[in-house]
């Protein structure tokens, strides 16, 4: 996931894809901490996709105010 590509989606479908991300990252960190996790990199790329994605809501809400 690219920042550029977020940077086009609408504040909604970024809040949308927030709540998604958090998802996917609570349940791989359980699944981490229960030894059931095959791929760990992918904890940090899930993680590296929430803070772009939180990155380009600050800037969005930001030019808003």
């Amino acid at each position: 996931m690219k920042a550029a590509d977020l940077r086009d989606l609408t504040l909604e479908e970024l809040q949308a894809k927030k709540k998604e991300v958090f998802e996917e990252l609570f349940n791989l960190n359980f699944r981490h901490h229960g030894q059931q996790l095959d791929n760990t990199a992918r904890l940090g790329q899930v993680k590296k996709d929430l803070a772009r994605i939180l990155t380009v809501l600050k800037e969005k809400t930001g030019e808003q105010q």
